[in-house]
């Protein structure tokens, strides 16, 4: 039974594991999307979500406590910079994990973890919402848009 084991350890030692997700943060960060294992991302969207959190407020504080965690200035610098300031109203869920399919050399399932708000071509298509299911509960139907018209001209 795992009962109270939180993390995965992903069969490294503390300090290459810590080291490990600190990196792919930091790639994460750099290049929006990274190609890894499902086990890897799902250990990943652990670590970085909380730091995407705490860069939505840009203090001292903030920054120290991801530099600390990151450990690249560049990363933490865009990251309170651009990713900020592009996920600033979203509530959570920064990040999207979809499977790829198994490695060929050693049959391992692989993951794509992507930044939500950057992948355009999954966002094209679908328009903000401005209304909610409760705002249009107890409200009057929306009026039909009045139609026009149009009178033929018969020759005669």
């Amino acid at each position: 039974m795992r009962h109270g084991k939180k993390i995965n350890h992903l069969g490294r030692k503390t300090a290459h594991r810590k080291s490990m997700l600190a990196n792919m943060a930091c790639s994460l960060i750099e290049h929006k999307r990274i190609n890894t294992t499902v086990a890897k991302a799902k250990a990943l969207k652990q670590f970085v979500e909380p730091m995407i959190t705490k860069s939505k407020e840009d203090t001292t504080h903030n920054r120290r406590i991801v530099m600390a965690r990151l450990r690249q200035k560049e990363a933490v610098a865009e990251l309170f910079r651009d990713v900020a300031a592009k996920i600033g109203d979203r509530p959570g869920g920064y990040t999207r994990i979809i499977k790829l399919g198994n490695r060929l050399g050693d049959n391992a399932d692989m993951a794509m973890i992507e930044l939500v708000d950057y992948n355009e071509i999954y966002n094209a298509d679908k328009a903000k919402k401005k209304t909610t299911r409760r705002s249009r509960r107890g409200g009057s139907k929306p009026a039909a848009a009045p139609v026009e018209i149009q009178a033929s001209n018969e020759e005669e």
